[in-house]
């Protein structure tokens, strides 16, 4: 495994981490697998785990507060999110903040992502959602300082929506946050216009999700794969979108490289970017911590063949929920 720096911040944090959202409320999800795979990820090396309140009510922070109890001689870095209090996680254009993540609410959220993670202080809390616009108030930046100066938490910083790579660039060249969580991979490229580039120029940590596409870019996927209508995946890969997904994924076949999959040329491609901090993808079973942690080792990929991956820039409207 492979570490780079978090930013300000100066942590050593796996460049692969682990993303545990299917963990919680996706089809096929296992609490003793689950286990199983944390425990896996750790002794390969990877330091840093994202949950959220919101995956699982909570069971995703639990399972996660269970991991770093059981490991009490490693540092291991979690980063939660706090939900939008009007559960829009698409927001409407001119919503004040004090409707989305207001001060009081901020802090109820800590004080349960704590309790359920078994910590302290939490070393990275992000809000699910931001508007640049949010920055005028204040409020948030000061809700940030103080829960930093009453170490309740470490870093701040705040996950984007899908799609909206931009808006959190004016907070970047603010100086407010410590870390970007932001979707970027193959067909989302988006982050790398203005705001990767402005996170390295501001010694801001980027936390790179949905490097997999939620599972099209592992190349698994296929016109007639289905979920459960209450699994989420069900909604974002709707039938336009599956389709499309499926047929864009086919054509990077010819790109693999010998001996690889579709997955760790995906990781690699994030990777490649020496903006970004982490990368995060799921790993609910053995065989995917050992196949992603490996990307780790290959290291980023060829100039000549990013050239030829970038060509495959994908700018969609997201399907539903931002997500």
């Amino acid at each position: 495994m492979r570490y780079r720096t978090f930013g300000r911040m100066g942590w050593r944090v796996s460049e692969v981490g682990y993303g545990m959202w299917g963990m919680s409320g996706w089809t096929g999800s296992d609490d003793l697998v689950s286990r199983r795979s944390l425990q896996a990820a750790v002794a390969q090396g990877v330091n840093f785990f994202d949950t959220a309140q919101s995956y699982g009510d909570g069971h995703s922070e639990l399972l996660l507060g269970r991991l770093i109890d059981s490991h009490p001689d490693k540092r291991i870095y979690a980063a939660t999110k706090v939900p939008p209090k009007d559960k829009r996680w698409v927001g409407r254009p001119g919503t004040p903040l004090a409707e989305v993540f207001p001060r009081d609410w901020v802090r109820r959220c800590v004080d349960v992502s704590s309790a359920n993670l078994g910590l302290a202080t939490i070393p990275v809390l992000l809000l699910a959602g931001w508007d640049d616009a949010w920055l005028a108030s204040g409020e948030a930046q000061r809700t940030a300082a103080e829960l930093k100066k009453e170490s309740l938490i470490r870093a701040f910083g705040i996950s984007l929506l899908r799609g909206q790579a931009a808006s959190g660039v004016r907070a970047v060249e603010s100086g407010f946050v410590d870390a970007i969580q932001v979707v970027y991979n193959i067909f989302d490229q988006a982050a790398e216009d203005e705001l990767l580039p402005a996170c390295l120029k501001h010694e801001v940590a980027v936390i790179a999700r949905a490097p997999l596409d939620e599972g099209s870019l592992a190349g698994m996927l296929s016109t007639e794969s289905s979920w459960p209508a209450e699994d989420w995946r069900a909604r974002y890969f709707a039938p336009p979108n599956l389709e499309a997904s499926v047929a864009r994924a086919d054509a990077l076949l010819p790109l693999v490289p010998p001996g690889a999959t579709m997955a760790q040329m995906a990781l690699r491609f994030v990777l490649s970017n020496p903006g970004v901090a982490t990368v995060i993808p799921g790993m609910r079973l053995l065989a995917n911590v050992d196949a992603n942690t490996s990307a780790s080792d290959a290291g980023p990929l060829p100039p000549d063949l990013l050239g030829e991956l970038r060509a495959h820039r994908w700018d969609r409207e997201p399907t539903i929920d931002g997500l």
